[in-house]
């Protein structure tokens, strides 16, 4: 006897449950992503994301911003002197730059050794309080200790009340300048004292807001400066600040490098780097104007990580799928437009990586997770049912296992017995040779399995030589009874086949041929069907007394002469689809009151079906006379009834 078996259930457990999951995933998630931000490396990823966010929709170039005069080469060409020039060279700019009304002139070159007492003299004469010359920190390691190093201009030209100011910046790890200088006394501050404005350094770490990339300020060359009147518009340099350096037309790059030019955030765009005069110009606006971005202190961006975990574990604590996949993805749009609209418009950079990094990392893992457990589910779902089920019905429980309801429900089914007309006999002649017999019952039991399967029918057990299968269940079928009729008028063609074949093999290898027949009984009805049994061992089967009823129908249908029977229910839904004969009305065991029993046959013509239906008239009045007159024709016309016919005249009507 097989019989199905599905995996035990052991008792829940903590980590079992879907929630317990949940939280495990999210609090391994979340303790991956604060280790990895904790890394060298992270912060560089968090400042490219910076790069992007700080350079999209950036803020236009200031009003009323510096001038760079640009050591450049044209100017290298025009002068033909070769670096460093004379510093009387520098004075006559000084002296151009001032008399062409320029506000604030800083001079991006370090003037820290001594040259000729001439030029020297020369450019102290040209200074006064409104140039800025530029200072130099480095810093020195060694051994022992590290320390900053001050590289200053001139004793000579600080007497001349000129300003210094550090023009050292800072770069970060890999290479970029972002971050504003720290310096109280840096270049561009001391331009900006210098020009009026009231300074103020950031509080906490400051970043740069760029405004373009390289030549974004207005530039003249440093021979142009020299004589404005004949090469530059009138009044250009009037009321201007004005910044002296190193900036060359043809812009280096990252690969090739340049002096004194570094990498910004706009170089993600361009590939090309910005030359110090402009990076100290950008520095001189956001002091201005105040419009440098605070990085966000360690609060913030925890709180922002925490948000993060907590909507992705209520996005996936019912469950994944597309949905997660769609949802994640806007979640991720949202977080990046979030550090966005700050940095924008608050001017606070969030970094969104982290935050990004782990509702990702909660929703992928979980839904690994899900798939993994759905894979499992299938496999099992796959196992339990392949052997009763049509492959058809097994592939949609795979793909949604929700269709299977376990625990008990109530549903109408259509249940079918099949049992072998005297099987006893037949084993009781085998009895010597039990090879025959395994095979003669493996034989009938193959097709008629194969029979069920195809018309979508559930085999609910085998019981020896007997075959219970249902329809309707796990599945819904709402044509459950016509399927199950065509498996059983299918069922009995393929004995048929059967017996032909066993003759045939019979005949040739000289044994005994034992012809096979069997009864089927069929009914439709309200029925509790689920997973039955204990909590180590269970079926999937279905009870009732429609249940009942069927297996007294197949018993039945052996007194009947007809090798099917049909309920009431089963005739009632099958009427349109076959020719529907009723045979009498019986009490099954178990109950007190009569049902009507019915067969079924493809098709029947109609004044058969009227004659059949004065037949069964004249037999509930038990009006033998009529009987035996109608009986010959019917038994002509109806053959599959003909044993029926003879037997209800046999009884006298009884």
């Amino acid at each position: 006897m097989a019989r199905r078996r599905l995996p035990s259930r052991s008792a829940p457990r903590f980590f079992s449950s879907r929630p317990a999951r949940v939280v495990i995933v999210a609090v391994f998630v979340l303790a991956a992503v604060a280790l990895f931000s904790r890394l060298p490396g992270w912060p560089l990823i968090d400042y490219r994301a910076f790069d992007y966010l700080s350079t999209i929709g950036a803020p236009p170039l200031p009003e009323e911003g510096p001038i760079i005069v640009a050591i450049d080469e044209p100017s290298f060409a025009e002068i033909n002197v070769q670096w460093p020039w004379p510093r009387s060279q520098h004075a006559k700019l000084i002296s151009a730059l001032r008399a062409a009304g320029a506000k604030v002139i800083g001079l991006d070159i370090i003037f820290s050794e001594p040259s000729t007492p001439e030029e020297d003299e020369a450019l102290a004469a040209a200074l006064g309080p409104d140039v800025v010359l530029a200072g130099d920190e480095t810093l020195v390691t060694s051994d022992q200790a590290d320390q900053f190093i001050r590289v200053l201009p001139l004793q000579m030209f600080s007497e001349k009340l000129a300003l210094t100011g550090i023009a050292s910046v800072g770069l970060h790890r890999d290479g970029v300048l972002r971050e504003m200088p720290r310096y109280d006394d840096g270049f561009a501050a001391m331009v900006a004292t210098a020009a009026g404005a009231d300074v103020a350094l950031p509080e906490r770490t400051g970043l740069i807001q760029t405004f373009g990339g390289q030549r974004t300020y207005p530039t003249v060359s440093y021979y142009q400066a020299l004589d404005p009147q004949n090469f530059l518009p009138a009044g250009i340099f009037r009321d201007r600040t004005v910044i002296v350096g190193l900036s060359l037309q043809n812009a280096p790059s990252i690969e090739n490098g340049g002096a004194d030019a570094f990498a910004t955030s706009y170089t993600v765009h361009t590939g090309r780097l910005t030359a110090g005069a402009e990076i100290q110009a950008t520095i001189f606006d956001n002091l201005r104007l105040r419009n440098w971005i605070e990085e966000a202190g360690e609060p913030v961006k925890l709180g922002l990580l925490l948000l993060s975990v907590l909507s992705a574990v209520a996005l996936v604590w019912n469950g994944t799928g597309w949905r997660t996949v769609a949802v994640g993805a806007a979640a991720i749009i949202v977080l990046f437009a979030v550090s966005y609209l700050v940095l924008r418009f608050g001017r606070v950079f969030v970094p969104p990586l982290a935050p990004s990094l782990a509702f990702i990392g909660i929703a992928a893992a979980q839904a690994t997770l899900d798939y993994a457990q759905e894979r499992k589910n299938r496999r099992q779902i796959t196992r339990a049912f392949s052997q009763y089920l049509a492959p058809a019905l097994v592939d949609q429980l795979a793909r949604d296992p929700s269709k299977l309801k376990l625990g008990g429900e109530k549903r109408e089914l259509s249940i079918l017995f099949c049992d072998v007309r005297g099987f006893t006999t037949i084993s009781e002649q085998l009895k010597n040779d039990p090879q025959q017999l395994t095979a003669l019952i493996n034989r009938l039991l193959t097709p008629l399995s194969e029979i069920v399967l195809s018309h979508s029918g559930t085999i609910d057990k085998y019981i020896g030589d007997c075959l219970m299968a249902f329809w309707n269940a796990p599945l819904d079928d709402p044509a459950h009874a016509v399927h199950a009729v065509s498996a059983a008028l299918d069922m009995l063609e393929a004995i048929e086949v059967l017996n032909a074949d066993l003759k045939a093999e019979a005949d040739i290898t000289g044994r005994t041929h034992y012809a096979l027949r069997i009864g089927i009984g069929i009914n439709t009805g309200e029925c509790v069907v689920g997973n039955m049994g204990s909590t180590s061992r269970f079926d999937y089967s279905a009870l009732g007394d429609a249940v009942n009823l069927a297996a007294r129908l197949e018993g039945a249908s052996k007194a009947y002469g007809v090798p099917l029977l049909l309920g009431e229910g089963t005739a009632r839904s099958v009427s349109d689809a076959f020719a529907v004969l009723e045979l009498d009305r019986i009490t099954v065991k178990g109950k007190t009151e009569e049902s009507p029993v019915f067969t079924v046959t493809r098709k029947c013509a109609e004044d058969a079906l009227a004659a059949h239906r004065q037949f069964l008239e004249a037999h509930y009045r038990r009006d033998v006379g009529s009987q035996q007159r109608l009986a010959p024709n019917l038994a002509r016309d109806i053959p599959a009834l003909k044993v029926y016919y003879e037997q209800a005249l046999q009884s006298g009507g009884a």
